[in-house]
């Protein structure tokens, strides 16, 4: 089994978010890879309106999904999740998606169905740019307040500014429908509160709760671990 990790918006290096769970995977012989996702300058593209938008992230994790036909299970958080509804469509090696705090969308979803009508207060829209990032303010006390102080002080470093060329494009496919789904609820999450979790959890075929905040691949490894390995 490998695991194709997809990490969520308006970060960079998805390899580091993913790290502590990946080095216990690594333990027990299974590989993991992170995408790099285009659409948060990651490919060495400008970011903007015009820039790389959903259509590229979800280009970038295909083609890893397809590089192997080894039994795969994807784990998508946060935004990931939008990208794995398309991505993971049709491969025949993806044997099961994890979400976690993330979304199910359906055909013609796009990550602005499951927002509000104005930006979320952690967020910093520049319109004329065509960007969107988190304010680094925000970030450890919405985002990272169950994560040590060195996890906490290195995700600073790890902000990205975003294409707002995400949040309106609608998927084309919902692999959800026909891969098993388990979908992992952040009880303490304070970005995604997690009654509007449960509310997306309900299209998945099981639902799992653990009492972390946005991050549990970063303050529970272990858990995160052990839930991957059960798939």
């Amino acid at each position: 089994m490998r695991v194709v990790f997809v990490h969520g918006a308006c970060v960079k290096d998805g390899s580091w978010w993913w790290h502590p769970t990946a080095e216990l995977l690594a333990e027990q012989d299974v590989a993991s890879v992170a995408p790099l996702l285009p659409s948060c300058g990651e490919s060495g593209e400008p970011v903007g309106a015009e820039g790389p938008g959903l259509s590229a992230d979800v280009a970038a994790v295909r083609a890893v999904l397809m590089a192997s036909d080894e039994p795969t299970v994807v784990v998508a958080h946060s935004y990931g999740g939008i990208i794995a509804a398309e991505a993971a469509a049709g491969v025949d090696s993806v044997r099961h998606l994890l979400l976690i705090s993330s979304y199910l969308p359906e055909v013609g979803e796009s990550l602005s169905t499951f927002g509000g009508e104005a930006p979320a207060p952690f967020l910093e829209v520049d319109p004329e740019g065509g960007t969107f990032t988190v304010r680094a303010d925000d970030l450890v006390g919405t985002f990272l307040q169950d994560c040590g102080p060195e996890l906490q002080r290195e995700a600073l470093e790890k902000i990205a500014r975003q294409s707002v060329a995400v949040l309106q494009q609608p998927v084309e496919t919902a692999a959800w429908h026909h891969i098993d789904t388990t979908y992992l609820v952040c009880a303490e999450d304070r970005g995604t509160p997690a009654d509007r979790q449960r509310e997306f959890a309900r299209r998945a075929g099981r639902v799992v709760e653990l009492d972390t905040g946005h991050h549990p691949f970063l303050s529970q490894p272990a858990a995160v671990r052990d839930l991957i390995v059960s798939l």
